[in-house]
């Protein structure tokens, strides 16, 4: 079986489907994954083949708007990136569409991410097997509302409602703005029939369009109102080589009790002065040691107290797991990893899924309210430090919870559900639920 994965984004849009691909080649399949060029080494270097998707999506969160956006969170600096994003946003899905064509196109069976969603065509088009992978809950339900919203249990009919409505009007502003040039891409490229107005959404509700979802059923169970065909697998953990850490790094955790680590993958704003000022400040207050990770960005860059340590990256699994409390931005991977650490969390989340993860963690007692970036101060991050870091029952709920999802064999329910999509030649359905 030759599987193609598509997927972009930033490193942690593509480490989970680099994970699923690893254990899917152990089980003696073929594995080509393709994405941004900047990854291409990396994922080479786990014996994956590699094809090339238009884009960096390091030169685009590098952009004044991007920078713009990171450093406050605020709803104005999000209209300056998309102005500015939507200005090169025409070029960029064209090519992405493009490359999709043609690095499927000796595919046995094709999974793609949410950005890459238009790859799902290929099986009404082509008739070759396709399967959704999302990070990230996308399917509409009752159960919750949609992933950019903040998560609460429904209470009533009218909460049902409105988190099921939540979902509609989150699929429509998926489609509408990439509508025409999709619908471009199936008449020149591909010869095929335009897709409807509302949408190629109604797909999923066809056993011909299966989704995994990658994160775990015990942090988010599987709706009653989704059919069989869509649930979640389990987080895509990728197990790197054996890691051995700077000796700087090594000293310093020796050197005292379990730090906070704190970082923000590709969401670190660019001009990280102030929000290292703020993290320093709040972990000497809250009395605790720090290792910060610079990720994409700045953070921790300037003069460190020598209660506190800095690395560009670390592995999450690693480091995680010898810390007494993470700080993360509330990516879909990231709060896996926390998660699967059995550490309590404290979630800063700036937009997209982020703040639904942060409010899951809380309504589940492993961490602390979500602090916007926006809101975030030395004062509420010390208080939520020492919450993290000091609350019993906290603690105890976040390592049962890691235990839970520690047991869970994500990629391997992943591939099984695959491999029987494909053995069960559902390819042979309705190839007409596009149109």
């Amino acid at each position: 079986m030759h599987l193609v994965i598509v997927t972009s984004g930033s490193r942690g849009d593509v480490q989970p489907y680099l994970a699923l691909g690893v254990r899917a080649a152990a089980a003696g399949h073929r594995v080509t994954l393709a994405t941004h060029a900047v990854f291409e080494s990396w994922i080479r270097s786990f014996g994956i083949g590699f094809r090339a998707l238009h884009g960096d999506p390091v030169a685009i969160l590098n952009n004044p708007g991007a920078r713009a956006w990171l450093a406050d969170g605020s709803w104005r600096g999000l209209w300056s990136f998309a102005k500015e994003f939507g200005r090169n946003f025409g070029d960029l899905l064209d090519g992405i569409l493009s490359d999709m064509a043609t690095v499927t196109a000796d595919a046995d069976v094709v999974l793609y991410s949410a950005v890459c969603m238009p790859a799902a065509q290929l099986h009404e088009i082509r008739g070759v097997p396709v399967i959704g992978g999302f990070l990230q809950p996308l399917t509409p339900t009752c159960a919750f509302p949609a992933a950019g919203l903040t998560y609460r249990d429904p209470e009533s009919v009218w909460d049902r409602r409105r988190n099921r409505l939540s979902h509609v009007i989150g699929e429509q502003l998926l489609w509408q703005p990439s509508r025409r040039r999709v619908n471009r891409w199936r008449a020149r490229e591909l010869n095929a029939p335009p897709v409807s107005l509302l949408g190629p959404f109604a797909a999923q509700w066809s056993s011909a369009y299966p989704v995994c979802y990658a994160y775990s059923p015990a942090v988010l169970p599987q709706p009653v109102d989704w059919p069989k065909w869509i649930a979640p697998t389990g987080w895509w953990f990728l197990d790197e080589p054996a890691y051995a850490p700077p000796d700087a790094l090594a000293a310093f955790l020796e050197a005292g009790e379990a730090p906070v680590t704190i970082g923000f993958g590709s969401m670190t704003p660019q001009d990280g002065a102030w929000l290292t000022g703020v993290v320093l400040e709040a972990c000497e207050r809250a009395e605790c040691r720090a290792v910060l990770l610079q990720g994409w960005g700045e953070l921790g860059r300037s003069s460190l107290p020598p209660w506190a340590h800095c690395e560009r990256e670390v592995p999450h699994a690693w480091l995680y797991s010898r810390s007494s409390a993470i700080v993360h931005h509330g990516g879909a991977g990231t709060t896996g990893a926390a998660v699967r650490s059995g550490v309590p969390s404290i979630v800063v989340p700036l937009g997209f899924d982020q703040q639904f993860w942060g409010s899951r963690m809380a309504s589940l007692g492993v961490s602390p309210a979500p602090i916007k970036r926006r809101e975030l101060t030395v004062d509420k991050l010390a208080v939520a430090l020492r919450t993290a870091r000091g609350n019993e029952q906290m603690r105890d709920a976040a390592s049962t919870l890691g235990e839970t999802v520690r047991a869970e064999d994500g990629t391997g329910v992943a591939l099984a559900r695959i491999e029987a999509h494909v053995r069960a030649g559902s390819h042979m359905g309705d190839v007409s639920a596009f149109s």
